[in-house]
């Protein structure tokens, strides 16, 4: 069980869930592989006090890399799609 602060590790601030805020208001997150739905719904609402309804989790496969002649692979991680309250947002989003 991961503490509150290693639950939310970072905001995923991209084109495509720029568009998934601006359009549905929802907000993803990078979370910590061991966290469920439950734990990350308790964490944003202690670390920013929202209140999210819906909380969607997927892990992000492996990504082979190719930088020249070195091949790699991306690590694994979870990610959570969060949609708050009406009326209520992040500032980390606002941007």
């Amino acid at each position: 069980m991961p503490a509150l602060y290693e639950t939310i590790v970072r905001p995923v601030v991209t084109e495509k869930s720029s568009a998934a805020y601006q359009l549905r208001k929802e907000y993803t997150f990078e979370v910590h592989p061991a966290a469920n739905k439950a734990q990350i719904r308790e964490a944003l609402h202690q670390l920013f006090g929202v209140h999210p309804t819906k909380v969607r989790t997927m892990q992000v496969r492996r990504d082979l890399v190719v930088r020249g002649k070195t091949r790699g692979l991306t690590n694994r991680w979870k990610k959570a799609i969060v949609t708050l309250k009406d009326g209520e947002s992040l500032p980390v989003f606002e941007g």
